[in-house]
């Protein structure tokens, strides 16, 4: 019997490379987001980081209104909008807006972490508790997306998020650990699991406590999930594994501490006693030539029971990440 149709989409982190500008970063999040239309991704997602040296993307909502002025019809989104450090009518505003100028394509996933360290979060936030408010902010950012009224009793009632229009953003809850997988299930919310981030751990169980649990809403009726994993893509193992050492050099000096730009694979050094951990790093990587991980890629969907998969690429050379893009679209014969 054949298999459903895999749909893929993409998250974009606006990463930092050595050799070129930050700001050019940016441009190269917008022109992705343009190719991977063109290849026939589903969505275009960017994230949310501040105070880092490695993701220099740290204002969605202006990255999305971007990509809508040169996009037509894939759908973009958050992934996400760190919301402790924000009030959520203004972020119901901001996502109103974009779903004005882009109407019927705006994702709104939402995350309770930082994307930063404790001292940026209070920067960003000094009135802030913690993420002890999420949940209620949660359900207050629903309301205003979809000029619902807030409960009974609740101070900002009367307050309506404006402009409003006929459609509204699909809000996605974003998640590591059990947590936004519980709270998804209880607000009737899809959910996104970010694989690259914990290496897959907890991804099985986080999906069966949120499938286990879910309560159909108006926001969605039946569970709806997806995870985000990182996988890499050439026209050769070789090749992969090359460009794969830019990725590696980052894991390994990030559990150290040190965050710093993508280096070129060229310039990356791994010693001896670290090479286990480079191997360790590329067996649970879906990197490869792109019959290899389109065939990883399709069997951990189905094992997983997801019709789609969100897909996030480092290389160093913006050309090489889109070759990845290009390959994998190809494979799963996506336009």
């Amino acid at each position: 019997m054949p298999q459903p149709q895999l749909s893929l989409s993409v998250l974009d982190q606006s990463i930092a490379v050595s050799g070129s500008s930050e700001d050019q970063a940016i441009r190269d999040t917008i022109a992705m987001a343009r190719h991977c239309e063109a290849l026939g991704y589903r969505r275009f997602w960017v994230s949310e980081h501040h105070n880092h040296e490695s993701i220099v993307g740290t204002a969605p909502e202006i990255l999305i209104a971007a990509m809508a002025a040169v996009t037509s019809h894939i759908r973009l989104g958050s992934a996400g909008v760190m919301l402790p450090h924000y009030s959520a009518l203004h972020v119901a505003e901001q996502f109103r807006v974009l779903d004005a100028i882009a109407p019927g394509r705006i994702d709104l996933g939402v995350g309770r972490a930082p994307g930063s360290d404790g001292r940026t979060a209070y920067a960003l936030n000094p009135h802030g508790d913690g993420g002890e408010s999420f949940p209620a902010q949660t359900r207050d950012l629903l309301h205003w997306l979809h000029g619902l009224p807030l409960p009974e009793g609740h101070a900002f009632r009367s307050i309506k998020a404006h402009p409003r229009a006929a459609s509204a953003p699909d809000v996605w809850m974003l998640g590591s650990s059990d947590y936004g997988a519980q709270l998804a299930a209880h607000l009737g919310l899809p959910y996104a699991f970010a694989h690259f981030i914990t290496d897959g751990r907890g991804a099985e169980q986080a999906l069966a406590l949120y499938r286990q649990n879910f309560r159909p809403s108006q926001f969605c009726p039946a569970p709806k999930a997806t995870l985000c994993v990182w996988a890499l893509a050439a026209d050769t193992e070789d090749e992969a594994r090359h460009l794969f050492r830019s990725r590696a050099r980052w894991r390994l000096d990030r559990n150290r501490g040190l965050l710093r730009q993508i280096q070129p694979p060229d310039a990356v050094q791994i010693d001896t006693h670290e090479q286990p951990d480079v191997d360790a790093l590329w067996q649970r990587s879906f990197a490869g030539s792109a019959a290899q991980v389109a065939e990883r890629l399709r069997g951990y969907a189905q094992a997983m029971q997801l019709d789609e998969l969100v897909i996030l690429t480092w290389t160093h050379d913006q050309a090489a990440r889109r070759r990845s893009y290009e390959l994998l679209a190809k494979a799963f014969s996506l336009s």
